[in-house]
């Protein structure tokens, strides 16, 4: 029968002892009817193994009778015959033989050496069993491929992680640091093989150059296999003022000053400039490369200056307010006016108040919000006492002038009333009723009033 032993000797064999053949051909017939039983008796376990690993395969009897045991590949062809090996593969070794078991070993496993592999032992009646061996082949090649080896901070770039050949299918997993992120994953089976692709779609800043992107297998055949790839991303520069000198002391008239621009981004700024803000740069302001310095400080220096520095990427700037005191200013106030603008809202979220370097995220279209930095922490709240004192003395002017004028509000306002009650005093007489003072009664005194009737229109009082 095709699969199974033949008569005319050990299965797979090229023969045998010669006075043991007639045995064999006996129960190898007898083998080739035996039924599946229940295996009450025979015992074994399913084998996994890594591909060119070793493969143990044990076959025991529980209660041993001195029945014979035999081990048949899954092409019903005799690997182990007690002790004898008809099959002619060095592969399988003896490794154990009693007569309660048999344990065979196979060597530099492949996948062609997967399947299903009987236990028999000629009882009565007979019993057979299986045990399955499993081929586990790890990936043959972990690769990153990257859409652009340089990016540019806040695009959007695809990465590709694949995994090839492997048996099961692998797990792919992405991380980027220690951060674990979430890919796309397409399975392909070739044949007996699973090739693995996982897609990252990634937007990165500039916080992101120089880290690790890491492709990770989970796969039973092995463990940490991984690889990596840097990610390299440009951005525009960070810009920051500081302020040499005074150090920590008042800028005020007469005294010089000195501030100094640093950028880095990537690439590194090749052009930086000052200028001052909705004004012209004074005649007698001496730039010099990144630095700014005014000899001899005085009111009409007072705004803002701005250092600015652009790469390939784009362009960025950071600004100093200047507040020049009076001589006689004794008061110092922590820090003196210095402000540095971020270029954008998430610089704020970088802003290190320790003196850290702070992650470079700038982008000069976004409103600017504030950002302090070393110098700025250094030099700030001088400018707010300035300011505050400058507040003060304009409040006193306000409250003075408002005090004249409510004053002189009221002088007017008496005078005016004073005019008008001195108007309407007194008792005022008339000469309408003239001549009628001895009147019997009123009619009388009408016609007897000088001028009568005749001059009532003449007798009209006005006022003015």
């Amino acid at each position: 029968m095709a699969g199974r032993a033949q008569p005319s000797g050990p299965a797979g064999s090229g023969g045998g002892a010669p006075g043991l053949l007639p045995l064999l051909l006996l129960l190898l017939s007898a083998a080739a009817i035996i039924p599946r039983g229940d295996g009450q008796n025979l015992v074994t376990e399913d084998v996994t193994v890594v591909e060119g690993d070793v493969a143990t395969i044990s076959c025991r009897v529980k209660n041993s009778d001195d029945s014979v045991i035999q081990l048949l590949n899954p092409n019903r062809q005799t690997i182990y015959f007690r002790d004898f090996r008809p099959l002619k593969d060095s592969r399988f070794q003896l490794v154990n033989f009693s007569n309660s078991e048999l344990r065979v070993s196979l060597t530099n496993v492949s996948i062609s050496d997967e399947g299903r592999y009987f236990c028999q032992l000629y009882t009565d009646p007979p019993q057979e069993i299986y045990t399955t061996i499993t081929v586990l082949v790890p990936p043959r090649n972990l690769v990153i491929d990257i859409e652009k080896e340089t990016a540019v901070e806040g695009e959007e770039i695809e990465l590709n992680c694949t995994a090839m050949a492997s048996r099961p299918a692998t797990t792919i997993r992405w991380f980027k640091g220690n951060k674990e992120l979430t890919g796309k994953s397409e399975v392909e089976r070739w044949s007996d093989m699973y090739t693995v692709t996982s897609q990252l779609l990634l937007k990165v800043g500039r916080e992101d150059d120089g880290v690790p992107v890491i492709c990770l297998v989970d796969h039973p055949a092995v463990k940490d296999l991984q690889t990596q790839r840097y990610l390299e991303v440009m951005y525009k520069p960070q810009v920051r003022v500081s302020q040499n000198y005074p150090l920590q002391g008042l800028t005020r008239e007469g005294e010089p000053l000195e501030l100094t621009c640093t950028a880095f981004g990537k690439p590194q700024p090749t052009d930086m400039r000052w200028l001052r803000v909705d004004d012209e740069m004074p005649q007698h302001v001496v730039v010099s490369g990144s630095n700014l310095l005014i000899s001899n400080l005085n009111k009409t220096d007072n705004g803002t200056y701005r250092c600015e520095a652009s790469n390939a990427v784009g362009k960025s700037h950071a600004d100093y307010m200047l507040f020049v005191y009076d001589t006689t200013a004794t008061t110092e106030p922590a820090v003196h006016g210095f402000t540095q603008l971020p270029n954008s809202a998430e610089e704020l979220d970088y802003g290190d108040l320790s003196g850290t370097p702070v992650p470079p995220t700038a982008s000069t279209e976004a409103l600017p919000t504030v950002q302090l930095s070393n110098a700025s922490l250094a030099f700030r709240p001088d400018s707010r006492a300035g300011e505050e004192g400058a507040i003060r003395s304009v409040d006193h002017a306000v409250v003075g002038g408002v005090v004249a004028v409510v004053v002189f509000a009221m002088l007017c306002l008496l005078i005016i009333l004073g005019r008008y009650f001195a108007r309407h005093k007194g008792t005022y007489f008339t000469h309408e009723a003239k001549g009628a003072d001895d009147a019997a009664d009123a009619d009388t005194a009408i016609i007897n009033a000088e001028g009568g009737q005749n001059n009532s229109e003449e007798k009209k009082e006005y006022f003015i």
